[in-house]
C-alpha cells in the first residue's frame, strides 16, 4: 500500500557525495530528482537532513566548546543543506517550503506546525531544518518529533549504501545478516544503532513506522513511498 504522508530523513553526509565533506551539486540534485519522482506519485513529502557534512556538535563538544554552542553550529548546517535541497527541489519546478526551527525571516519559514501541514495538503515538499530548535538533540529525534506532528505514516531513513538493518555492520563483519523486519524493542533490546534511542523511542510510542534503505539506488525513494523497496520495516509489531 502507498503511504500518504511520509517523513524522509536524509544524512548530511549524503548530500556531500564521494568527498565526504560539503555540498556536491550533481549528488543534491539526484536527491532533488528521486524526491520529485515520488512527489509524481502523489505521496506527500516532508524531510529533515542532517548537517555531519558541515558540521558536528559532537566534534565541537569532543574540541572542547560548550556543547551548546557546538549543537547550535550543527543546527546552522542543516539549515545551509536545507536551503541547498530547495533550491535543487525548485530548479525542477517542484514547490518547495524550508521551514527552520531557528527563526530566521529573512532566509527560510519559521517551523509553525498547522502551517507545515497546510503546505503538504498543498501538494509542497516542505524540508524541516535546524533540528529541534533546542541543543542536545539529533537530527534523528528531529525527523521523530516532526513525523509525530505532522501525522506521518512513516519515516523512510534513507542510508547511503546500505540496504537495511543488519546485525553488524556489513562493511566490516561479512557474516553480518539482514533484517526484513524488526521491532522497536528489537532496535532496543539488540542495541541495533539505526537511531539514537530517544528518536527510537518517539517513533515506537507514536506507532510511526521505519523504513531503511539505500538511497543511492536510482528510484529507490519512490520505491520507499510505495512500501515497495527492498530494505528493513521497523514498527512497534503486535
Amino acid at each position: 500500500m502507498k503511504y500518504n504522508r511520509v517523513l524522509l530523513k536524509i544524512s548530511g553526509e549524503a548530500l556531500a557525495g564521494e568527498k565526504g565533506t560539503g555540498i556536491d551539486p550533481k549528488v543534491v540534485a539526484d536527491i532533488a530528482a528521486q524526491i520529485r519522482d515520488a512527489k509524481n506519485l502523489g505521496v506527500e513529502i516532508a524531510v529533515v537532513c542532517g548537517g555531519g557534512n558541515i558540521w558536528r556538535g559532537k566534534t565541537g563538544a569532543d574540541m572542547g566548546m560548550e556543547r551548546a554552542n557546538a549543537d547550535y553550529m550543527g543546527m546552522l548546517a542543516t539549515i545551509m543543506n536545507g536551503l541547498a535541497l530547495q533550491n535543487a527541489l525548485e530548479a525542477l519546478g517542484v514547490h518547495t517550503r524550508c521551514m527552520t526551527a531557528i527563526e530566521m525571516k529573512e532566509v527560510a519559514e519559521p517551523y509553525i506546525r498547522r502551517r507545515a501541514v497546510r503546505h503538504l495538503e498543498k501538494g509542497r515538499i516542505v524540508i524541516f531544518a535546524g533540528g529541534t530548535g533546542s541543543p542536545y538533540f539529533t537530527t534523528d529525534t528531529t525527523a521523530a518529533l516532526r513525523a509525530a506532528e505532522i501525522n506521518a505514516d512513516v519515516i523512510l531513513m534513507a542510508k547511503n549504501g546500505v540496504d537495511g538493518v543488519y546485525s553488524a555492520d556489513p562493511k566490516i563483519d561479512p557474516t553480518a545478516t539482514k533484517f526484513d523486519k524488526l521491532t522497536y524493542l528489537d532496535v532496543l533490546n539488540k542495541d541495533l544503532k539505526i537511531m539514537d534511542q530517544t528518536a527510537i523511542t518517539l517513533c515506537k510510542d507514536n506507532d510511526i513506522d521505519l523504513s531503511v534503505f539505500n538511497m543511492q539506488k536510482e528510484g529507490n525513494i519512490a520505491l520507499a513511498c510505495e512500501n515497495k523497496v527492498d530494505g528493513t520495516i521497523i514498527s512497534k509489531g503486535e
